[in-house]
């Protein structure tokens, strides 16, 4: 039997990724669940973490450095006591018999990490030392020395405690590894051992899981509408373009509504680019 042809299909929407499967292979399921031929997410997940993932089919892979997908908001739990170099729960080697702690205490620690963050990032990640991913060095039992990393993190949420776990949830700026967050709520306790049971993503930016369906590319854009004053064929055949044909003309990223579909371009001192031209619009919504 032939296989069938995947279609070039265009089309934005959230899915929401479960506990013990790669970002990958999770995408990999939903090329094959909609027939896509093309298709790319924004933000891994790690295999064991769970929800928000952004998904492009077609054309609107392109879209995601345009989209209003920050903070980022996840509910996580932490095991005090245990130990992972992975900080987590795929390679714990250790576990700690620890007396319960004062929640006030818990409360204090969860909270005290508000605001600019600079800390490491797990040595299982992706971050590259020289063009090598850290995950791969560091099972492969090299040192990894990674350089320090900063995050905003605009809100910490202490949830509940069950000794050894502490639930709490955090809002922060694209790029925060919340397993660090998790090891440095665990040694401002005063503990050695400290790694994530659980993690889930709630969103990103406005980003929420709703069954999948198609989202409107205009109401997602991270960038303000322009409009462009003279003929729209101009825009549509790719032409030259004056700064004061527009609306808008201070420097800046902006979209401008072409009916059937949507163009994005950079004002700066040497006038306007295009970023994106024609992008078509999802017919499905």
């Amino acid at each position: 039997m032939a296989k069938k042809k995947r279609d070039n299909i265009d089309r934005l929407f959230v899915a929401y990724k479960p506990s013990n499967i790669g970002s990958n292979q999770y995408l990999s399921r939903l090329k094959w669940k909609y027939n896509a031929a093309k298709a790319g997410f924004s933000g891994t997940l790690d295999p064991f973490a769970k929800g928000v993932l952004i998904v492009a089919f077609g054309k609107y892979t392109s879209l995601f450095r345009f989209l209003n997908k920050t903070p980022k908001r996840y509910r996580a739990t932490l095991w005090l006591g245990a130990h992972s170099d992975s900080l987590d729960i795929e390679m714990v080697k250790q576990i700690d018999d620890l007396a319960a702690l004062d929640e006030e205490k818990i409360k204090k620690a969860i909270h005290s990490l508000e605001g600019e963050l600079e800390y490491y990032p797990p040595i299982f990640s992706a971050k590259k030392i020289d063009g090598r991913r850290a995950y791969d060095l560091a099972r492969e039992g090299k040192e990894v020395k990674l350089n320090t990393i900063h995050s905003t993190i605009y809100e910490m949420k202490f949830l509940h405690y069950c000794h050894p776990f502490v639930t709490f949830e955090s809002t922060v700026s694209e790029g925060t590894y919340i397993r660090s967050l998790g090891r440095m709520i665990a040694e401002r306790l005063g503990m050695q051992g400290g790694i994530l049971s659980a993690l889930e993503r709630l969103n990103e930016g406005q980003f929420h899981f709703e069954d999948e369906k198609a989202l409107d590319i205009k109401k997602c854009l991270n960038m303000p509408q322009n409009v462009y004053t003279k003929e729209r064929s101009t825009i549509l055949l790719g032409q030259k373009l004056l700064r004061d044909d527009f609306e808008i003309t201070e420097n800046g990223t902006y979209w401008i509504d072409n009916g059937e579909s949507i163009s994005i371009f950079e004002f700066d001192d040497e006038g306007v680019h295009y970023l994106l031209n024609r992008v078509s619009l999802d017919e499905e919504l």
